[in-house]
């Protein structure tokens, strides 16, 4: 195991740790509980740990690797330049002060040791993160958080558009919530338009949908087709009583954004009673250690023990409504 960091994004703090936290699981990692200068130490089997959980998180910048500074931290950097590669100096939480007479220190360090300076396409950064009292860190950036790739995906760029949609930022958080890896089966019985389950495959998982409205399960299928991932399986009819053919027996996952209010009643049952009676019949059908991960504007737990919430979040999206992501698990 080696230890590294993650800089998060600053949005959605909360939800951000929780995320950390799933992504990590997945690859076998786990976070140390330790914060330098903003950046949340973690603990990961390897260097290239790290560039796959930069490409599962949502709410996050880059991952980093600290730079070993035993014999002084300009010596340090001296030996890095050695490898003649083009580098940038920056300070974590203020990447453009460029006249930064401790960067410039740092990166005449770095050429002297037989490096170049390029800040605009470098081949390597690094970071620099003061601990307090005057002591200082280097990081080198491992991988950046691909975050165009989200906005690519916003609902505004989608064949099939609905005004309420979780953004894929969110989406993809909450998916991490659950630590879903490759391979693993995610089931979202209220499918929408697809948001859930296009970042789950998107990391790889095998994806299963329902949804009462035929017109959300034919355009959910029109942006996953857009996005160049597919699903398994999805069904039109209530996913309180319709089967899903082709569905295993069993699922890792549950993730799903559930509708309230009028939409719910808009079936037969009553608010949050559609919610309970779904869930009720889809748990049965996860794994013992398979989590449930449920967006909510708040309310009552939609579920019962023997299920446990293990984490919540909230998030405002706008002034009148906020977002509750909370997971779920079966103690033992």
């Amino acid at each position: 195991m080696i230890l590294g960091a993650v800089e998060p994004s600053g949005e959605a703090r909360e939800l951000a740790v929780l995320e950390l936290e799933g992504a990590l699981a997945a690859l076998g990692g786990r976070p140390t509980g330790r914060s330098i200068a903003g950046l949340r130490e973690v603990e990961v089997p390897d260097e290239g740990s790290l560039v796959r959980l930069a490409g599962r998180l949502a709410l996050a910048r880059r991952t980093l690797v600290p730079l070993d500074a035993a014999g002084g931290l300009e010596r340090s950097v001296r030996d890095a330049g050695a490898s003649k590669a083009s580098a940038a100096f920056r300070r974590v939480g203020a990447p453009g002060r460029e006249a930064d007479p401790r960067l410039r220190a740092l990166g005449a360090a770095y050429v002297a040791g037989g490096g170049t300076i390029d800040l605009a396409r470098p081949a390597v950064r690094y970071w620099l993160a003061e601990t307090g009292a005057g002591a200082e860190l280097l990081f080198r950036e491992v991988a950046a958080v691909d975050r165009a790739a989200y906005s690519g995906r916003a609902m505004p760029r989608l064949p099939f558009r609905r005004p309420v949609s979780l953004a894929p930022r969110l989406a993809r958080a909450a998916v991490n919530l659950a630590a879903v890896r490759p391979g693993e089966t995610v089931l979202d019985p209220f499918l929408g338009t697809g948001a859930l389950l296009a970042e789950a495959a998107l990391l790889g998982s095998r994806v299963y949908g329902l949804d009462v409205d035929p017109a959300m399960v034919r355009g959910a299928l029109r942006n996953l087709e857009h996005l160049g991932v597919r699903a398994e399986a999805l069904a039109q009819g209530d996913a309180r009583s319709v089967e899903l053919p082709g569905a295993p027996e069993t699922f890792d996952a549950l993730v799903t954004d559930p509708p309230y209010g009028r939409s719910s009643a808009s079936v037969g049952a009553a608010p949050g009673r559609l919610v309970e009676e779904t869930l009720a019949r889809w748990v049965r059908r996860l794994r013992p250690d398979g989590a449930v991960v449920v967006v909510s504007p708040g309310g009552p737990a939609p579920l019962a023990p023997p299920w446990a919430e293990v984490g919540r979040a909230a998030v405002r999206v706008h002034r009148s409504l906020t977002r509750e992501f909370r997971v779920y698990r079966r103690p033992g």
